[in-house]
C-alpha cells in the first residue's frame, strides 16, 4: 500500500487576518486527514511543528515515500493584501506523477471551494519542497490567509478539505475511497492454504504478504467482496470469503 510523507506547515509567524496562524490550520487540516488516510489504508509520517521546510524535506529524501505532500496557506505580496483569493497546487514541470498528483487535487478542490475557477495547478522551479524532494511532490496554497474570505472558508471547512485531498490520494493511488468505519479483528479462514493479501482489490494485483490458515487480522475497512486488513505490518486487501470476523 503507498506511504505518503505529510508535510503541513511550519510557519507560525504567518498570521490569519481573523486570527490563528497557518501552522495551526495546516496542521487541523493533517489531523483530520488521519482518520481517512487510515481508512484507506495509505501509510504516513509526518513532520513536526518544531521542524523546518528544510528538515521536513531531509525527512522526506530520508525515507522511500511514494508522495510529499506539503500544505500551506498564501499571502498576497505588500500592498495587495487581502485581495487575492484561490487555491494553488504546485509540482515540479518535469514530475509526471507530480503534475498528475496536482491536477486531483484541483479536481477535487474545485468541488468544495466557492470560487473554482480560482483553483489551478501551477508547475514551480522554486519551491524547495517541490523541487528538492527525492518523492514527486504536491505543495497545496490553501486560500489566502491575508483575504477574509478565505482565511473563513479555511476555517470552516477543516473536515471537507482533508476529505477531498485524501479522495484525490486515493485516485492518484488508484485504490478506492472509503469512509472511516470500526476496525474489527479477524481470522483467516482457508481450510489449510495460505490467504494472499494484495496491494489492490484485484486478482492481478501483486501480493504483499501470505496469511497462513488460522492467522489472526485487523479488518480496517471493505469494498465490495475485498476486506482491507493489517497483517503484522503489512497492510491490503484481501478477499472476504476466507475471513472470519470475531
Amino acid at each position: 500500500m503507498p506511504i505518503i510523507y505529510l508535510s503541513p506547515s511550519t510557519q507560525e509567524f504567518n498570521p490569519y487576518v481573523n486570527g490563528g496562524d497557518e501552522e495551526l490550520y495546516m496542521n487541523l487540516i493533517a489531523d483530520a486527514m488521519i482518520p481517512w488516510l487510515d481508512a484507506n489504508g495509505i501509510r504516513y509520517e509526518r513532520n513536526i511543528p518544531d521542524m523546518t521546510a528544510a528538515s521536513s524535506i531531509a525527512a522526506s529524501n530520508a525515507g522511500e515515500y511514494d508522495l510529499h505532500l506539503a500544505l500551506h496557506s498564501n499571502a498576497s505580496p505588500d500592498g495587495m493584501e487581502g485581495t487575492q483569493r484561490g487555491c494553488l497546487v504546485f509540482y515540479y514541470p518535469g514530475s509526471t506523477y507530480g503534475m498528475r498528483a496536482a491536477e486531483l487535487m484541483v479536481k477535487n478542490l474545485k468541488t468544495i471551494y466557492p470560487l473554482p475557477e480560482l483553483v489551478k495547478a501551477v508547475p514551480t522551479t522554486t519551491i524547495g519542497e517541490v523541487t528538492r524532494t527525492r518523492a514527486p511532490s504536491v505543495f497545496l496554497e490553501l486560500g489566502y490567509h491575508d483575504n477574509p474570505d478565505d482565511a473563513a472558508w479555511v476555517k470552516n471547512n477543516i473536515e471537507p478539505i482533508a476529505k477531498q485531498i485524501v479522495l484525490a490520494l486515493t485516485e492518484y493511488f488508484g485504490i478506492p475511497f472509503l469512509e472511516p468505519r470500526s476496525r474489527r479483528p479477524a481470522l483467516v479462514d482457508t481450510e489449510g492454504s495460505p490467504l494472499n493479501i494484495r496491494s489492490r482489490p484485484n486478482l492481478r494485483a501483486p501480493v504483499l504478504a501470505k496469511a497462513p490458515d488460522g492467522a489472526y487480522l485487523t479488518v480496517i475497512n471493505q469494498w465490495n467482496s475485498w476486506y482491507l486488513v493489517r497483517y503484522g505490518c503489512v497492510i491490503g486487501y484481501a478477499s472476504s470469503a476466507y475471513i472470519t470476523l470475531l
